[in-house]
């Protein structure tokens, strides 16, 4: 029996990561330059601490707004809960997931570390060419 295709085979695996004490503006910046949704933020140790969504962002734009001022970190603002996906999860559960999720992407995960991160479409594409 053969077995399914995994996440870890589609995944992007050179992921654009943010810092906790990066300023916000910046990472914001950044976000909209690459057309990213969000991005993963890790520790200097490389550990993933959280995520930082353009609806994140959002919140630190509207503060800006009231105090008429940039400020403020990623940590100040990133979400600390994060959902994961393991690298070896197959496609179908993969896809089942994102179905029960309101996320565009996860960070892929592998003996507790972050190697690379999946997105909506890097899956989509998958199953499109494992089942065409």
């Amino acid at each position: 029996m053969n077995q399914r295709p995994r996440i870890r085979d589609y995944m992007a695996s050179k992921v654009v990561t943010l810092s906790p004490d990066m300023e916000i503006l910046r990472a914001m910046e950044l976000l909209l330059e690459m057309k990213f949704s969000g991005a993963p933020v890790v520790d200097e140790s490389g550990r993933l601490v959280g995520v930082l969504s353009k609806k994140d962002c959002l919140k630190a734009a509207l503060n800006a707004s009231y105090h008429q001022q940039w400020g403020g970190n990623v940590a100040d603002y990133m979400s600390m809960s994060v959902e994961t996906l393991d690298a070896n999860l197959d496609l179908v559960a993969a896809a089942e997931q994102f179905l029960a999720s309101h996320y565009r992407r996860f960070p892929v995960m592998e003996d507790g570390r972050m190697i690379g991160q999946i997105s909506r479409a890097d899956l989509l594409r998958a199953l499109v060419e494992c089942w065409r």
